[in-house]
């Protein structure tokens, strides 16, 4: 979790990109929180990759025994410490490099692209995410389903528009990839390539769609 994040789309500014959301984005966004809700069981422990400002972990915190996020971004931990009630925990950590236990959590979750956003080895990343969940647990990422495309075009040209990501490479855009001329890019895997990715991963793998926006990968664990 390096870079972009870290800096520039952090704190205030991330928080800005989810309050100009189009109302299908809303959609989409409270759909994955939703998704993960439901796949949480009481007392489970949470743990999830790249928590920003908290938006997701603060939602589903009430539904779990322990909720810890885990950034590289300081500043939007701040951002998250100072709305925090106790509910969570938050560090300062490299999702490719958990300072956890193997075994530590019942759910390990990775939202919203992650998986690309991060800008990580995918497959390493996968393989930390599953070595700190419990035999029997879950591993959740989520990308973009293809069928989403337009919604979330409009979305980064919004933010774009008010300043908080460089303008829009339209030439270089376009199949699932939004390019933007300060070096931001962001790309989505397909369902083969997180079927390729994950096999001969430990665990049962599914690749799913979610409200016809997230394509959601789902691992449990050995």
């Amino acid at each position: 979790m390096t870079g972009y994040y870290e800096t520039r789309l952090a704190g205030e500014r991330l928080d800005r990109c989810y309050a100009i959301a189009p109302p299908r984005v809303r959609r989409y966004l409270e759909a994955e929180v939703e998704h993960l809700r439901g796949r949480l069981a009481p007392g489970d422990r949470l743990l999830e990759l790249g928590c920003g400002t908290g938006r997701v972990l603060f939602a589903v915190a009430p539904n779990a025994g322990e909720a810890i996020g885990v950034d590289t971004s300081m500043e939007s931990l701040r951002v998250a410490a100072a709305r925090g009630n106790g509910s969570v925990r938050l560090l300062a950590m490299d999702a490719i490099a958990l300072g956890f236990r193997s075994g530590s959590f019942d759910c390990v979750a990775c939202l919203q692209n992650g998986i690309s956003a991060f800008h990580a080895d995918r497959a390493r990343l996968l393989r930390e995410a599953i070595r700190v969940a419990r035999p029997g647990g879950i591993v959740l990422f989520s990308t973009y389903a293809a069928g989403f495309w337009e919604p979330r075009l409009e979305w980064f040209r919004l933010q774009a528009n008010e300043g908080l990501l460089g303008p829009i490479d339209e030439e270089a855009t376009g199949s699932g990839r939004i390019v933007c001329r300060d070096g931001f890019a962001a790309e989505t895997p397909e369902p083969e390539e997180l079927r390729a990715l994950t096999a001969g991963l430990p665990g049962r793998v599914r690749v799913y769609e979610v409200d016809g926006s997230s394509l959601f990968c789902e691992i449990t664990t050995d």
